[in-house]
């Protein structure tokens, strides 16, 4: 590991936050907490904490010795000063003549010592940075380190590695018993440049941002030359089968299996899907039902993860079957085996918990790799990162012996801590949260407003588009993912779907968009120009929907196929053929599929929308149409019963609406302001 300290750097980010009027101190607390940050190595998603002691004014203008500490929610890699809350120091010093404090006392005696009481509460470890004398506090979950520390002779190795350079504290849960039990280890001897916390990670301390700093990676260097001496040879291989299933057909699977029924609908999993050489060793091993169940390799990592991992077996081709109702029986025993741990756990400390959803946060699949799941793509990312982040230290920690972590009662006790709760935040769920949306079309005006609509309420949207700049544009707009699909093209279609599952795990929602409109009179239209709409209003929904299906019933979890039909389904509009006969189609496809797979939880309806701007009628139209009745674009937009103009968010909410109405299907919306020749049940 390299410094990448830089003075000039520094001296920059000195000047730019002396210009908000941010002090030195703080500057270049910002400045090494982001490189800390950076290196995944290091730390992952709000992991680790840093400090610096400086003085401050009050709001009386009363200047005094603080301590800016990373506060709660706040990150490392992108850390700002208003991250850093500062709480007066010489009452939290005066803390450590205590000999107890609970949790609550301790977060309500340090808020009430902040500066400025609007600020994040301080890092529960904020005692352990207070009680030790340095100006600079460092502090991080090292993979290195914990490949040495998680040993069952850990504190020997590290005494080996780093002698008397580094004070050694064991294992102590986070909060003020940690904070006295260092202070004690560096009572022992100041001369130390930093604590080893074994089974957590490692402190360093300094004069200067740059000695704290530098002192991290000088150790953390020390323990990753140590891990490349007498290593033994790589995880010895589980045999395999010989052609593996493709993530396509395994994670819709997976994700089903890892949802949970909730009244008439499902509380599903996002699937964020990692794989590589170093993942591949470690899930292929034949002994990975040992290592990869022993447990976290620091304790704050299982409020994301879990304690362990779900390990699946390898998923062989062409026997998808077999692997569904084995994945069942895995995810059945995860469950059961996570009851039975919260039981005892709870008992132990007189049954005040309550139990947390016992769904896996990580599945190992031997042949493929790891997938992190969460009820989001942020939360099932920051799963993977941590899970690859394990793989890495559990391979080199029995590079050089034994995996070993902390008991499962001190597991249980971080996972219920509520210090560590409050971390991931209680507000409560959007409607489509855990759900995946892809729409076509996504890239036109009411294509772009269904995909907003779906992901202001949670969901995940991809967003299909022939044109992927257009598609690009609309999921930078929601934070999505574009795909290039063609519908006409049912390869395009299944391609397209194979790229979602494979960001998502799967799919739950389809709003089938795509369309455009043709003109002719019937008797005398071109029949090229006749199949050309076929093709894309008629069999581009079925291209679509087929390839949905074929994912929802993997997933066994329901689904909803959303048609744009159009009114031309039921009042054609002269001229118009060629575009109302695919349409008339696609809504007796949509009653089809209503009764073909109901039996699968799957819904179909449809929404009737007519003289949308931006949408099926493009401006051109809209013109030549008012013309020809005499009217301005504006009364003809608003030539309905209501008298009012639809816009293209009118049709996104129909559609919205639609997906969150779990016991309706073969049903049709209209959205047209009131056209009752087109009115529909």
């Amino acid at each position: 590991m390299k410094s990448l300290w830089s003075h000039d750097d520094a001296a920059a980010m000195i000047a730019r936050y002396a210009a908000q009027g941010v002090n030195e101190d703080i500057a270049l607390r910002v400045y090494t907490s982001r490189l800390l940050g950076g290196d995944a190595r290091l730390v992952l998603h709000g992991g680790g904490n840093t400090s610096v002691k400086t003085r401050l004014a009050d709001f009386l203008g009363d200047e005094g010795e603080v301590l800016c500490v990373k506060g709660s929610g706040w990150d490392l890699g992108d850390i700002e000063p208003a991250g850093l809350p500062a709480v007066r120091l010489a009452p939290l010093r005066r803390l450590r003549d205590r000999e107890s404090l609970s949790d609550e006392d301790m977060v309500n005696f340090q808020r009430a010592n902040l500066l400025d009481t609007t600020s994040p509460n301080p890092s529960v470890e904020t005692l352990l940075h207070a009680f030790l004398p340095h100006k600079f506090v460092d502090h991080t979950h090292s993979t290195a380190i914990l490949s040495l520390t998680d040993q069952p002779d850990g504190e020997a190795v590290c005494a080996d590695v780093f002698g008397a350079r580094m004070g050694s504290v064991p294992y102590i849960m986070p909060g003020f018993d940690l904070a006295r039990k260092s202070a004690e280890a560096f009572a022992r001897d100041e001369s130390v440049e930093g604590l080893i916390l074994h089974k957590h990670g490692i402190f360093t301390f300094g004069a200067t941002a740059q000695e704290s700093y530098e002192r991290m990676i000088e150790m953390v260097s020390l323990a990753e030359a140590r891990l490349q001496q007498g290593r033994k040879t790589g995880f010895a291989a589980a045999r395999l089968p010989r052609e593996i299933a493709p993530l396509s057909d395994v994670a819709p699977i997976l994700r089903g299996a890892c949802s949970m029924a909730d009244g008439d609908d499902y509380k599903r999993m996002v699937l964020d899907f990692r794989t590589g050489d170093a993942i591949r060793t470690y899930v292929d091993g034949a002994d990975a039902s040992r290592y990869s169940q022993t447990g976290v390799v620091t304790p704050d990592h299982n409020i994301r993860t879990k304690n362990v991992p779900l390990l699946v077996p390898a998923p062989a081709a062409g026997r998808l079957d077999d692997f569904k109702v084995a994945v069942k029986d895995a995810v059945d025993a995860y469950v059961a085996d996570y009851h039975a741990y919260f039981a005892r756990n709870n008992a132990r400390l007189g049954d005040v918990k309550t139990e947390l959803d016992p769904l896996p946060r990580v599945a190992l699949v031997p042949g493929l790799g790891l997938f992190g799941m969460g009820k989001s793509a942020g939360e099932a990312a920051v799963a993977a990162d941590i899970a690859e982040n394990t793989v890495a230290t559990i391979t080199d920690a029995e590079a050089i012996g034994t995996f070993d972590c902390i008991p499962e009662d001190d597991m249980f006790d971080i996972e219920y801590w509520s210090l560590e709760q409050a971390k991931l935040g209680k507000g409560a769920e959007k409607p489509m949260a855990r759900q995946v949306v892809a729409v076509t079309g996504g890239g036109g005006g009411i294509g772009a407003a269904i995909a907003a609509a779906f992901a202001r309420d949670g969901a995940e949207v991809a967003v299909l588009d022939v044109d992927l700049d257009a598609a690009k544009a609309v999921a930078d707009r929601v934070g999505g993912m574009a795909v290039a699909c063609d519908v006409t093209s049912a390869e395009s279609v299944k391609a397209a779907f194979v790229a979602i599952v494979a960001r998502f795990g799967g799919v739950d929602v389809v709003a089938s968009n795509a369309g455009a409109a043709w003109q002719g009179r019937i008797g005398d239209v071109d029949d090229a120009v006749l199949r050309k709409s076929f093709e894309l209003n008629f069999f581009g929904h079925q291209n679509v929907a087929q390839a949905a299906v074929h994912v929802m019933r993997a997933q066994e979890t329901g689904g909803a196929l959303l048609f744009n039909t159009s009114k031309q389904a039921v009042n054609p509009g002269q001229d118009f053929g060629p575009y109302g006969l695919p349409k008339a189609a696609t809504l007796f496809l949509v009653r089809q599929y209503a009764v073909d797979h109901g039996a699968d939880g799957i819904r179909a309806n449809a929404v009737n929308a007519d003289r949308i701007r931006s949408g099926l009628l493009d401006d051109g139209m809209i013109a030549a149409r008012s013309r020809a009745r005499g009217v301005s674009e504006a009364d003809y937009m608003a030539g309905n019963l209501l008298q009012r103009e639809v816009t293209a968010q009118d049709v996104a909410e129909a559609f919205l609406y639609l997906a969150k109405a779990n016991k309706t299907t073969a049903a049709v919306v209209t959205v047209d302001g009131g056209n009752i020749a087109a009115a529909l049940r």
